[in-house]
């Protein structure tokens, strides 16, 4: 089989870049998220900083304010760049970034959403970052805005509907174990292996 991409749009608090993440090593593939600003940056020449900035988030009069150089537009056209190099060279999970929208038409894709309950997402928060259970509410919330003007702002399309992905999985209900296994499962019919 050609190389394949599993692209992860992940609610905050579900565990979506965990899961990432023990897919990667199951599947004995990378693992991008933060790493894309690094990559990017080396690709374009850019500071790796000013992809900090708008990191799935849009941040318009901020951004323009303190780079001058570069528009928000232009760093997210070098990071799709980055995610179709990747996707072009090796089997690989990239977490957010839209890349189930920068690579919509490539072969060998799977686009998963994870989510969870808001109150499982509360927990998981309150136990990683030792917060209150309000300001972990408060966190998520923020964050899962973030990612969703975000994803908006540059697909046009809303981050939750579930026409984007190939499969939406419920990480509170079925436990983070067995979403690798359906995933596997999915990719085993998919890509009949």
């Amino acid at each position: 089989m050609d190389n394949y991409v599993i692209t992860i749009a992940r609610g905050y608090g579900s565990g979506g870049k965990t899961m990432g993440k023990m897919l990667a090593e199951e599947l004995h593939i990378n693992y991008y998220d933060k790493e894309l600003a690094k990559l990017a940056s080396e690709d374009s020449g850019i500071h790796e900083g000013l992809f900090g900035i708008t990191d799935e988030k849009v941040k318009h009069s901020l951004f323009q304010r303190k780079s001058g150089l570069t528009s928000e537009e232009s760093l997210f056209a070098f990071q799709a760049d980055t995610i179709r190099r990747l996707a072009q060279n090796e089997s690989c999970i990239i977490v957010g970034r839209c890349a189930d929208y920068v690579l919509k038409g490539y072969p060998n894709v799977v686009r998963l959403f994870i989510y969870a309950e808001k109150e499982a997402c509360i927990r998981e928060v309150v136990e990683r970052f030792r917060l209150s259970e309000k300001e972990a509410a408060r966190k998520i919330e923020t964050i899962d805005k973030e990612r969703s003007a975000y994803y908006k702002y540059h697909t046009g399309r809303d981050w939750e509907n579930a026409m984007n992905y190939d499969l939406c999985l419920n990480s509170g209900e079925l436990g983070l174990k067995k979403c690798v296994q359906i995933v596997r499962g999915y990719m085993k019919v998919k890509f009949d292996q």
